[in-house]
């Protein structure tokens, strides 16, 4: 959990208490050394919920490229105002 609570600057309150909720879920698995506890994702359990959000990512990208290419088309527009003006 110490490594968690570094990489992401978060409290180890905060860390333990999301960990429990991911574990009583089953997305994660913990094991006890002595006062160690390591935690391993669950592959199993998290397979079906990337397969969902896949679902929206595929509709996050077309929207996205679509909000580029406006962006873009209204640089070009602004640059060929400019020229003229």
């Amino acid at each position: 959990m110490g490594d968690i609570v570094t990489a992401l600057k978060f409290d180890q309150p905060s860390v333990s208490k999301h960990l429990g909720v991911l574990r009583k879920v089953g997305l994660v698995r913990m094991r006890c050394e002595g006062r160690h506890k390591y935690y391993q994702t669950n592959a199993e359990a998290i397979r079906p919920l990337h397969a969902w959000a896949s679902e929206f990512e595929k509709l996050w990208q077309h929207q996205l490229l679509r909000v580029k290419e406006r962006a873009e088309a209204q640089v070009r527009g602004e640059k060929r105002e400019q020229a003229k003006g």
